[in-house]
C-alpha cells in the first residue's frame, strides 16, 4: 500500500470518527430553541389636538406610574370651560329666582284660596239665615202678626245674601284658576333645571377632554424607549408621543418547528440561558403559541431551516427579569 493511500485511509477514518462524535454530542444536546429577549413596547398617543409645551422624560428615562409624559396647550379648552361655568352660574341664578317666585306664588295662592273659601262659607251662612228670616216673616204676615214692610225688608236681605254668595263663588273660582299660572311657573322652573343639567353635562365632557391635554404614562413604572415629538410641534389625535417599556414585562420570542409544536404548549415550564450569561439559566413559562405557522425568521436560523414552517411562541420570564436586556440572544430549553 502506497503512502498516499495510507494517508487517504487515515483521513477517512478520522472523518468517520469525527462525524460519529458530532452525532453523539448532537443527540445528547437538550432540545432548545433560539430566540431574543423582547418587551411589550407601548406607544403613548395623543387623543386631542394641541401644541406640545413639554415632554418631561427623555429617551432612557425612568417614568413613575401615571406620570405626565407630555403637556399640550389647553388654552382653548380652558376658555370654553370658563364660558360654560359662567353659563352655569347664570342658570343657577335664574333657577333660584324662579324657585322664589314659585314658592311665593304658591304661598300667596293658598292663602287667597283659603280666604275665598272662608268668605264663601260665611256668605252661604248669611244666605241661609236670610232665607229662614224670610220664611218667618212670610208666616207672620199670613197670620197678621207682621207687616208687609218687614216682609219686604226680609226679602231684600235674602236677595243681598244671594248676590254676596254668587260674588264669593266667583272670587273663589278666580283664585283657584291662579293655580294654572303657578303650574306654568313650575314648568318654566323644570326647563331651567334641564338647561342647567345640559350645561353641567357639557362641562363634564369638556373636563374629560381637558384632562387629555396632560398625557399620562401607564399605571406601572416604565422606561422611555423612543421620543416621537418635541416641544413646539403640533400633536393631532393619534399622534405618537413616546414609546415606553415595562421593565418587568419581558419575554423571549422563539420559533418552534411544526413537528415539535405539540410539546411546546402554553404553561410548559422552560429554562432560559442567555448568550450574555452562559451557564446561568432563568426559569420561564410558555405564555403564547401562534395559531398559524409561518416561515422561520431569517435572523435566527440557517437557510436550510428557513425552508420549513414554524410557530411563533413567547416564553415569559418568571425570575430575574430585571437582568434581561431586550435584544439579547439566548436559548430556551424545555423542562421535563
Amino acid at each position: 500500500m502506497t503512502m498516499r493511500r495510507r494517508l487517504a485511509l487515515a483521513g477517512l477514518v478520522l472523518a468517520v470518527v469525527a462525524a460519529a462524535l458530532w452525532a453523539v454530542r448532537r443527540d445528547r444536546t437538550p432540545p432548545h430553541y433560539t430566540g431574543f429577549v423582547e418587551g411589550e413596547e407601548r406607544v403613548i398617543r395623543s387623543e386631542v389636538t394641541g401644541r406640545v409645551l413639554e415632554v418631561p422624560f427623555a429617551e432612557g428615562a425612568q417614568v413613575p406610574a401615571n406620570a405626565v409624559l407630555a403637556r399640550l396647550d389647553n388654552a382653548d379648552i380652558q376658555t370654553r370651560l370658563a364660558a360654560k361655568h359662567e353659563e352655569l352660574d347664570v342658570a343657577e341664578a335664574d333657577i333660584r329666582r324662579q324657585q322664589q317666585q314659585v314658592e311665593l306664588s304658591d304661598s300667596t295662592w293658598k292663602q287667597d284660596v283659603g280666604a275665598r273659601q272662608a268668605e264663601l262659607r260665611q256668605a252661604a251662612s248669611v244666605l241661609d239665615l236670610a232665607e229662614r228670616s224670610l220664611k218667618r216673616e212670610e208666616a207672620l204676615v199670613a197670620t197678621g202678626a207682621s207687616t208687609g214692610q218687614l216682609l219686604d225688608d226680609a226679602r231684600a236681605r235674602r236677595d243681598q245674601a244671594r248676590s254676596a254668595l254668587d260674588r264669593a263663588r266667583d272670587l273663589l273660582r278666580r283664585a283657584e284658576a291662579e293655580e294654572g299660572t303657578i303650574a306654568v311657573a313650575r314648568r318654566q322652573l323644570d326647563v331651567l333645571a334641564q338647561r342647567r343639567e345640559l350645561t353641567q353635562a357639557e362641562i363634564a365632557q369638556l373636563e374629560v377632554t381637558a384632562a387629555k391635554y396632560d398625557i399620562h404614562a401607564p399605571a406601572v413604572p416604565t422606561t422611555v424607549q423612543t421620543q416621537f415629538i418635541w416641544p413646539g410641534e403640533l400633536a393631532q389625535p393619534g399622534t405618537a408621543i413616546v414609546a415606553v417599556l415595562d421593565p418587568t414585562d419581558k419575554y423571549v420570542q422563539v420559533y418552534v418547528p411544526v413537528a415539535e409544536v405539540d410539546r411546546f404548549r402554553v404553561g410548559r415550564r422552560v429554562a432560559i440561558e442567555l448568550d450574555s450569561e452562559p451557564g446561568r439559566r432563568f426559569p420561564g413559562e410558555v405564555s403564547f403559541v401562534a395559531d398559524q405557522a409561518n416561515f422561520t425568521p431569517e435572523k435566527i436560523e440557517t437557510r436550510s431551516d428557513r425552508m420549513g414552517q414554524v410557530y411563533r411562541a413567547k416564553v415569559r420570564v418568571l425570575e430575574g427579569v430585571e437582568r434581561l436586556q431586550p435584544g439579547t440572544e439566548g436559548n430556551v430549553y424545555l423542562q421535563p
